[in-house]
């Protein structure tokens, strides 16, 4: 498993945090009034952002291409040199499109968690998907032989297909039980633990796994640790797509509950918020939203909890129908911008993006801890 992702935090240790930031937000109260103001220009200027990202994680790689030839492929197809082309449509514009996707989809499930659990460092792998992705891909990975482990690298694209396969069946699988746990379990506390529990699990057996696998299958298995936006292929880039826009479609159907959750399920309830359906569809998006993303790109650690804080910062609002598309433009440009700080434009090397958003997303979790610390609101 990930060393950097699926590590959910006890929600004893942050309660006061999460007391902290009710108190410095009374919701629901000034919900209809926070639309004025700037919060729609700062949405603006993230969508600028993001645009002016796509286009620079175009230009910039190892061999850098004019503004002005992207755009070219962009609207003709054509470039004056046919190169460009290719690098642009075939391996640079899946890469961005599924950088943006993750970005969100990672953005918008943390900030489900967090708001669910009324916990400020809960993030997307809290529910154990990541662990059950890992669990798929190491039972692929690990306990092939030698000569299957050449097979499976030999194989190409269809070996990188057969990977996604598994980790997608292992989210999955851990999604249904989540799910039926969801059903059963009235307290979002103990689907918390479970999950957690779930998580340190799904880590011994992997970790048994690699106690006894071949050298260099542990190092195929580290590297899908790593995570990475450059696996999708064109044709993998539509279902990563499909799924991850049913989720957000999902997520933004329950803004309502959202806001009223913000001040305790008690009440929600007195607002009438069918709790139990509820939980069910913020634990069907997240599921689906963290299933997809894992499962095509590895388990992409900090953005998802660190993008929620940032959306809340920038926008100044705790209303969710502000922070859902303010959370989906802010993980959109956040992963942009791991990508291309991983790319070392300019070079042939290319980081792990695990390690530049774990650079990037640390001081961030540091900074939301230290400031309610210190009593700031």
């Amino acid at each position: 498993m990930s060393q950097l992702a699926g590590k959910p935090v006890h929600p004893a240790a942050t309660d006061g945090i999460w007391r902290d930031q009710e108190k410095a937000q009374p919701a629901t109260l000034r919900l209809s009034r926070e639309f004025a103001g700037a919060k729609p220009f700062v949405l603006m200027l993230l969508l600028i952002l993001l645009g002016a990202l796509l286009l620079l994680s175009l230009a910039l790689g190892s061999a850098s291409i004019p503004f002005d030839q992207v755009l070219s492929v962009l609207l003709s197809g054509e470039a004056e040199q046919p190169a460009w082309t290719n690098i642009v449509l075939k391996f640079r514009l899946p890469k961005t499109l599924t950088a943006i996707f993750a970005g969100m989809a990672l953005g918008v499930s943390g900030l489900l968690m967090q708001t669910y659990f009324r916990n400020p460092l809960a993030e997307p792998f809290v529910l154990g998907l990541s662990s059950g992705a890992s669990l798929g891909v190491a039972l692929v990975v690990l306990t092939t032989s030698a000569a299957g482990g050449a097979l499976l690298a030999g194989l190409g694209l269809a070996g990188d297909l057969l990977l996604t396969v598994a980790a997608g069946l292992g989210a999955a699988i851990t999604m249904g039980l989540v799910l039926l746990l969801a059903v059963r379990i009235q307290s979002g506390v103990t689907l918390l633990i479970l999950g957690l529990m779930f998580g340190y699990l799904v880590a011994a057996l992997v970790s048994l796994l690699l106690y006894f696998a071949l050298p260099e299958r542990i190092q195929a298995y580290i590297n899908w640790t790593f995570g990475s936006f450059s696996g999708v292929t064109g044709e993998q880039l539509p279902i990563l797509a499909i799924i991850v826009l049913a989720g957000l479609l999902l997520s933004a159907a329950l803004t309502k509950p959202l806001n009223a959750l913000l001040l305790g399920q008690e009440y929600a309830r007195s607002l009438g918020v069918n709790l139990k359906w509820t939980r069910i569809g913020i634990v069907l998006a997240t599921a689906l939203l963290v299933s997809a993303v894992t499962a095509f790109c590895g388990p992409i650690a900090f953005i998802g909890i660190a993008v929620p804080h940032l959306g809340r910062a920038l926008l100044a609002s705790s209303d969710h129908r502000l922070l859902l598309p303010g959370t989906c433009l802010a993980g959109a440009c956040v992963a942009l911008c791991a990508s291309l700080i991983a790319e070392l434009p300019g070079s042939n090397l290319v980081l792990p993006i695990n390690v530049v958003t774990a650079l990037m997303g640390a001081p961030v979790v540091m900074l939301v801890v230290l400031r309610h610390a210190r009593g700031v609101r």
